[in-house]
């Protein structure tokens, strides 16, 4: 409780020092993107702002405040932050607990900018935020930002619906061929286990089992206890689980040592939370997907199927 308070006092300064740092650059000209005409959007997550600019393309300007490979659920704002909110023409939220931190940005902003929750357009399911995971839900997101932009910017909504339309098409084509690559793992072997409960739409939608998670959590600000990861050990065993998978944005230490202990190996980092920087095999969603669908055929079926998604 007292590490949670001062974790909240901690984000209330750097929220203030944020506003004071806006209002000190209020006399400022304005970045090339604004003077150009295009629109200022910012997005939380790094999805969302990749959604954003498929479905704007150039007639928008993108600012994306989660880094690459960077934890949403540890995600503390800078003073560029806020003021990057306080000029935008459209808000992208993802919703849901990964990104709450927004409400009290927007309000240190001033921003009276429409904020689009793509968790409000898209088939949530026990409130789990990690929806992305499923590319059915990708498309209604995408439909929203369309929706969103076209609304702030009425003169270029015949372009947005082209891009979103063509972006949608690349979608829907990702979704069967993952489904293809999952399909070449045996039956038997589909028992996902992963850093945290991150992945649950894509299990569902793909027919995996989840075994389980080293952090039995939705955030990774959780931390598993010693009872938590025996029980992990033992259903991994129960379930002849043959590879287990950390994500990118955490450290794989314990995932290390519980792979030791049942004799599963470690499979390649997925991208869950977050997507990668440019030079990765996540620097996008699309590409996300593809990544995480090739490492976790390679993993559960110990190297015997290769199978990349190639929409």
């Amino acid at each position: 409780m007292v590490c949670t308070k001062l974790h909240d006092a901690m984000r209330r300064l750097l929220l203030v020092c944020a506003l004071l740092a806006v209002l000190a650059g209020c006399g400022d000209d304005g970045d090339a993107a604004s003077q150009d005409g295009s629109l200022e959007v910012v997005a939380t997550t790094g999805q969302a702002a990749d959604f954003a600019r498929e479905v704007g393309g150039d007639a928008v300007h993108v600012t994306g405040l989660l880094p690459p490979n960077a934890d949403p659920h540890e995600f503390e704002l800078r003073p560029d932050d806020v003021k990057a909110i306080a000029g935008a023409d459209v808000v992208v939220q993802s919703g849901g607990d990964l990104d709450e931190w927004l409400d009290d940005a927007i309000e240190s902003a001033g921003s009276d900018a429409p904020v689009v929750t793509l968790a409000d357009h898209v088939a949530l399911v026990d409130d789990d935020p990690h929806w992305w995971q499923d590319p059915g839900n990708a498309v209604a997101a995408v439909a929203a930002i369309q929706d969103a932009l076209a609304a702030a910017d009425p003169a270029r909504a015949r372009a947005y619906a082209d891009r979103a339309a063509a972006y949608t098409a690349e979608l829907r084509r990702l979704d069967r061929a993952v489904r293809a690559c999952i399909d070449r793992i045996p039956a038997a072997q589909r028992a996902l286990v992963t850093t945290h409960d991150a992945l649950g739409y894509y299990a569902r939608r793909y027919g995996l089992r989840v075994v389980g998670a080293v952090i039995p959590s939705r955030s990774t600000r959780a931390q598993p206890s010693a009872g938590d990861v025996d029980a992990l050990v033992d259903a991994i065993r129960r379930e002849h689980v043959p590879a287990i998978f950390a994500e990118s944005s955490v450290n794989a230490d314990v995932e290390e040592a519980i792979a030791h202990e049942t004799g599963a190996t470690v499979g390649r980092a997925l991208w869950a939370d977050t997507l990668g920087p440019a030079d990765s095999d996540g620097a996008t969603y699309v590409e996300s997907i593809a990544s995480n669908t090739e490492a976790i055929v390679a993993g559960l079926t110990a190297g015997e199927v290769a199978c990349r998604p190639s929409p």
